[in-house]
């Protein structure tokens, strides 16, 4: 009698999209806020590392440790430290998701999040060593 009705649903995908079966990951939302709220914290901060770094131009060693000893300069140097290498870490996670693919992948999310993080990790030691007094030995 009657033929059964099948329904066709068009899918707004590429061929090898649906070949792939693959879809949107739903995480990059969230990396442009990161992104962005990074960068809006980095111009102040930068802004003001630029202006201080004129101002220090022509001081000696003992007069710039003096300055980063100082509680608001070691707070806002700290401050600039781990949102630059936050910003790195979420620029280039993305970089990373886009581009590399396969078994590499993981490997360097690790390397990114690892290489980002320790750096950041000595930046802050660096400005607490800074801050506390500990000066590198004179010569």
């Amino acid at each position: 009698m009657n033929a059964p009705v099948s329904q066709h649903r068009d899918v707004m995908r590429s061929q090898l999209g649906r070949a792939r079966g693959l879809g949107s990951g739903h995480s990059g939302t969230g990396h442009w806020i990161a992104e962005r709220v990074s960068a809006a914290t980095l111009l102040p901060l930068s802004g003001w590392f630029v202006v201080q770094m004129f101002r220090l131009g022509g001081d000696d060693y003992e007069e710039v440790a003096k300055w980063g000893g100082r509680p608001l300069n070691a707070t806002m140097l700290t401050a600039l430290v781990i949102s630059s290498f936050y910003h790195a870490e979420v620029g280039l996670q993305v970089i990373v998701d886009d581009y590399v693919h396969g078994k590499a992948h993981v490997p360097a999310k690790f390397a990114v999040r690892f290489g980002t993080g320790i750096l950041g990790v000595l930046g802050v030691v660096a400005v607490l060593k800074l801050a506390l007094g500990r000066s590198a030995p004179k010569a």
